[in-house]
């Protein structure tokens, strides 16, 4: 497939799990693309992975550091000359318990990385390449932000935040020909989730009506439809992805 090529993406938090799965997808169907983590070292096995220099860069950095965000963008046109794909895969949950009894520096630091982060790439993709040329966004979100989850409400909390930016933004950017949309997962097997399920994987699969959980390939395709032209006329949307877990009230 050469459905994306000639064109050029940035994923963040993509040495791993979903947004590693979704960087191979891109480039599967002909794309460039920028990944982006905090260590350098998993950053070099991705690069690797997805066929070496000539189809991948790596910039590491905290995905909330806006001159982390101004280097991946600028490295990325001088690499590839373009920039017209975002994905804003990068997300932190470093609580478990209470909103109430969430530390205010925590509950801080998972709406900078979950929601302003997000904002911020935007608004350097916009300001580099996009508000000229035109391009898409996808933002990763949870079906976390779709309804209470205890035990991870504040991660909750700022996946309605980023679901609600990314309609904000689809009607603000739509005159530029920029589209973001977003995808809303349910449990993925990756080292993310894996506390949801490692220990009963089996008995927590059995809710899904689908039969198992979901994998980083899920969710690519999903994503790559949404930055494509097949989807050219879609923004603002959420697509919910989540084995069908969602009908059954079990959510």
């Amino acid at each position: 497939m050469e459905s994306m090529k000639d064109r050029v993406a940035i994923v963040t938090g993509a040495s791993r799990g979903i947004g590693l799965g979704i960087a191979a997808e891109l480039v599967r169907q002909g794309a460039k693309v920028c990944v982006t983590a905090r260590k350098p070292e998993p950053l070099a096995e991705a690069v690797a992975q997805l066929g070496g220099p000539d189809a991948a860069i790596a910039v590491p950095g905290k995905a909330d550091d806006t001159d982390h965000q101004a280097e991946a963008i600028e490295k990325t046109v001088k690499a590839f000359g373009r920039l017209d794909m975002l994905v804003n895969n990068t997300g932190i949950n470093p609580v478990f318990g209470s909103i109430l009894d969430t530390d205010p520096a925590a509950a801080a630091k998972i709406m900078s990385v979950n929601v302003l982060a997000p904002l911020s790439w935007t608004r350097q993709a916009r300001d580099a390449w996009m508000g000229e040329h035109g391009g898409s966004i996808v933002n990763v979100a949870s079906v976390a932000g779709l309804h209470p989850s205890p035990g991870i409400g504040m991660y909750g909390v700022s996946k309605a935040a980023l679901i609600r930016l990314t309609n904000e933004l689809a009607l603000e950017l739509a005159p530029q020909k920029i589209r973001l949309n977003s995808v809303a997962p349910a449990i993925v097997k990756t080292k993310f989730a894996e506390a949801l399920y490692s220990e009963n994987e089996e008995q927590v699969a059995s809710a899904y009506p689908l039969g198992r959980l979901g994998v980083p390939e899920d969710i690519a395709g999903a994503v790559a439809f949404l930055l494509s032209d097949a989807s050219s006329w879609i923004t603002g949307q959420t697509i919910t992805l989540d084995g069908g877990v969602g009908l059954t009230g079990a959510l």
